[in-house]
């Protein structure tokens, strides 16, 4: 039977990355959440899968979202929650408070374009049933004064076990 059985060390390493970077958004949202702001310049642009398991937004975002959504954690957010699946925080859409928790599973995109670091994730590892054991998962904020901004990102073609890649900033930035 193990002489059935093949190693591939390329997709465990694929594998071991992609955890490795969704415990580093984890571990930047616990700090994030400690201090109560994002330190300094830094700021978090996050995509995420709005049908993803776990998602919990309001229904007038997830209308208008039915796909995908992106989130900037900057100045003007409450109650920002990580646990290590997942993170909760209070964001304003149009003046309208709204609680958003994100498994860490359903993120696609995580950005701190203020260090220039952006990760990029598969998307069908977001339509996967969380798994309790490991952190996978997301959410977004507004800019001062200025309500959330929200943006919808067209489907991006990814070939299976692509893994986690790092992503240009340009993509979020404001043109």
């Amino acid at each position: 039977m193990s002489e059935d059985i093949e190693l591939d060390y390329s997709d465990l390493i694929q594998e071991a990355q992609k955890k490795a970077y969704r415990f580093l958004m984890r571990d930047v949202l616990n700090i994030v959440a400690e201090i109560g702001d994002a330190p300094g310049e830094h700021h978090f642009f996050i995509e995420f899968l709005t049908g993803a398991p776990g998602v919990i937004i309001p229904d007038h975002l997830k209308e208008q979202y039915p796909e995908r959504m992106t989130i900037v954690l900057q100045h003007q957010f409450e109650d920002l929650t990580v646990s290590d699946v997942q993170f909760g925080v209070t964001l304003w859409f149009k003046s309208r408070e709204s609680r958003l928790e994100i498994p860490f599973d359903a993120v696609t995109q995580f950005a701190d374009p203020s260090a220039q670091f952006g990760v990029r994730f598969d998307a069908e590892d977001a339509t996967q049933t969380p798994d309790a054991a490991s952190p996978d998962n997301a959410a977004q904020n507004q800019t001062d004064g200025a309500e959330a901004e929200v943006n919808e990102k067209p489907e991006e073609q990814k070939k299976p076990g692509d893994g986690a890649d790092i992503v240009s900033l340009d993509a979020f930035r404001k043109k």
